[in-house]
């Protein structure tokens, strides 16, 4: 209960738009550890979510002992169903950027507000007004002109481009199923509790993967461990666990067309810092895209 109280005055001082702010940044630096990891791209996503579940056990443990004893059978069954689809989600991503350029599988990842808008309508009954749909879509056309722009013109990067797409379309499917079982599951679940038993799950089956792959769970280099860490703390912590979060406070839709701010961020640090210069398409893409966000934002603001 201690714990709860705590959550509360946390919940009360901060403000969702800050939060979803603050995740989109976070979450804009994944990408670019991945490519400065030369490890096997399952691994990488393992040690994230398993170091991820480590910084949030010593919390879950003395403040939420008891919400984790007494979570109903029906929720920590959802929530370990969602721990799997974040698996797949991140088992599908990470190879994905391996296989084509960061800008491509940053946007075709976040082409989740997609299924996330109709899964809502069907299963949450949020309202799809006619500025969210418009922004939900000008922001998708934009995420696709980022990305078939430069297909089409012949400027895609990346050993296996189609097959680096569609992993993260893949993935894009499975981020639009962890969304809308969060936003479900956080009206009732605190966030602590919530996070620690999807992240397990998660962790749980990355290891499966990993072992059936045969990739070595041990002998990285020490810069390996530091990026597996950074993935935890800045893309994990301050990035999908303040999504869920923010889950609790705005709609699904909302949070999930938010996040198409991710690619722009991403191309953006591919250009600091891995010397990805974005084509013309990327450019006016991006600009789409953080039209449509706005436009998103906006209509939920204008709500009655």
């Amino acid at each position: 209960m201690a714990g709860e109280t705590l959550s509360r005055r946390l919940e009360g001082r901060v403000s969702p738009a800050a939060a979803l702010v603050v995740a989109i940044l976070a979450v804009s630096t994944s990408a670019i550890l991945i490519r400065w990891s030369s490890a096997p791209p399952t691994v990488a996503a393992f040690y994230r979510v398993l170091f991820t579940v480590g910084l949030l056990a010593p919390l879950a443990a003395s403040r939420y002992g008891e919400t984790l004893r007494s979570l109903g059978r029906g929720d920590a069954l959802a929530a370990g169903a969602t721990g799997v689809a974040l698996a797949v989600h991140f088992a599908a991503w990470f190879q994905s950027v391996e296989w084509t350029s960061v800008a491509a599988s940053v946007t075709l990842v976040q082409a989740q507000p997609l299924f996330v808008a109709l899964g809502a309508a069907a299963l949450l009954d949020e309202r799809l007004t006619l500025p969210k749909v418009g922004g939900i879509v000008l922001a998708v056309a934009g995420a696709g002109v980022m990305s078939v722009g430069e297909f089409l013109a012949g400027t895609a990067v990346g050993p296996h481009p189609l097959a680096g797409n569609g992993l993260a379309l893949l993935g894009a499917v499975m981020m639009a199923v962890y969304v809308l079982a969060g936003r479900s599951l956080r009206a009732r679940v605190a966030l602590v509790p919530y996070v620690t038993v999807v992240y397990a799950v998660c962790a749980a089956v990355l290891g499966g993967i990993v072992v059936a792959q045969g990739d070595p769970l041990g002998g990285y280099a020490a810069h390996e461990w530091l990026l597996f860490l950074g993935m935890a703390v800045g893309p994990g912590i301050f990035g999908h666990t303040v999504i869920n979060w923010a889950l609790e406070h705005v709609e699904s839709s909302v949070v999930s067309v938010s996040l198409l701010g991710e690619p722009v961020g991403s191309t953006v640090l591919a250009l600091l810092l891995l010397a990805e210069v974005p084509g013309r398409w990327t450019v006016t893409g991006g600009a789409v895209v953080l039209g449509g966000i706005y436009l998103t934002a906006s209509a939920r603001e204008s709500d009655p």
